[in-house]
């Protein structure tokens, strides 16, 4: 049990130092598989699904972010696991850009990839919500191929290479529970903004945006990095928002300069 709810958690359990994965809205922390493979020989290497998705409880409630927040705080807490590096990928990085305004004494450093500080447009909420109410009372495949166009760059859709790759993350997506993932949703999409709280974190910081990802768009990016005094930014090539699945190679490769400070 974390702050009363049942996560699942994935503890590697070795490591001088420890990476602490939030994954993104509608996966699980097997969406850093390729992460931990590569890290998990220096890092104590810790991921955790958010309540709702991957194989957490599908509680009534928690799903603002700052619940979730909580959730990693206490996370860090009962494993002992301060002063760890934070990594967030999307909804992940607003979790951890939260409990690293909140708690910097438990991080070491942050990483923040593919997200945003700011509120969701009002312009985008009718089409989340329209997806969420089919999803909920029809399952997740029926919006999956609609999850696709706003996730991946269209190269990453169309190229016959990359079918087993787009199966593989398809798969991690119509694993969650619906009404976990519809509850999920609503917590993001209704979020506050943060970016005037963003001059708080101190923490040496890695911002990693796509040039192709239309959800959480590179300029975000570069807002979050006007706000945070120690913040590095590098833009990915050839990736839609899931940089992590397109790009992995060039993601680990950040991650490797960055956790080497």
């Amino acid at each position: 049990m974390i702050n009363g709810a049942r996560l699942h958690v994935e503890d590697s359990e070795v490591g001088e130092e420890t990476i602490l994965f939030c994954h993104g809205l509608l996966f699980s922390g097997r969406m850093f598989d390729d992460q931990v493979e590569v890290f998990r020989d220096r890092f104590r290497c810790v991921r955790m699904d958010f309540r709702g998705q991957g194989q957490s409880e599908v509680t009534r409630r928690g799903y603002d972010l700052e619940t979730l927040a909580d959730d990693v705080i206490a996370l860090i807490e009962d494993l002992k696991l301060a002063r760890c590096h934070l990594v967030g990928f999307s909804m992940g990085g607003m979790v951890a850009m939260r409990v690293a305004i909140r708690r910097p004494d438990l991080l070491k450093s942050l990483v923040l990839m593919n997200t945003s500080a700011e509120a969701e447009s009002w312009r985008k909420r009718p089409r989340f919500a329209a997806l969420n109410l089919v999803a909920r009372w029809f399952g997740i495949e029926r919006v999956a191929p609609r999850i696709l166009d706003l996730l991946f760059s269209r190269r990453f859709i169309t190229d016959p290479a990359c079918e087993a790759s787009r199966q593989r993350w398809l798969a991690y997506v119509l694993a969650n529970d619906r009404i976990g993932v519809t509850r999920a949703v609503r917590g993001v999409t209704s979020r506050h903004s943060v970016l005037d709280k963003l001059d708080q974190i101190s923490l040496p910081t890695l911002i990693i945006t796509s040039d192709q990802d239309i959800t959480t768009t590179p300029e975000k990016g570069h807002r979050m990095q006007a706000r945070i005094p120690a913040a590095e930014l590098v833009t990915i090539s050839d990736a839609g928002h899931m940089s992590v699945a397109e790009q992995p190679d060039e993601v680990n490769a950040l991650l490797a300069k960055h956790l080497s400070v």
